[in-house]
């Protein structure tokens, strides 16, 4: 009789631990879920930053170009009109 009280005293503590551990599990996923979410953003994000800055580049390449043949036209123009 002595073993089965010990056993049955034993049990309820080891159901406690059990739930413990695996709340403690679920604790564990979700903050490596978020971990996981947060670096595949970062990640995505990094790619559209990168997109953004080659297109950025571009368009101001093409507006030095366009403003250097602009003033370059210019400066002739009014070189014209104070000759005539």
């Amino acid at each position: 009789m002595g073993r089965k009280d010990a056993s049955a005293t034993g049990l309820p503590v080891e159901q406690y631990r059990k739930q413990i551990g695996k709340q403690d599990h679920k604790k564990t996923k979700s903050v490596l879920k978020a971990t996981r979410l947060k670096a595949d953003a970062k990640k995505n994000s990094s790619g559209f930053r990168d997109a953004f800055l080659v297109i950025a580049a571009i368009a101001l390449g093409v507006l030095c170009i366009y403003a250097f043949f602009y003033l370059n036209l210019s400066t002739e123009l009014n070189l014209d009109v104070d000759e005539d």
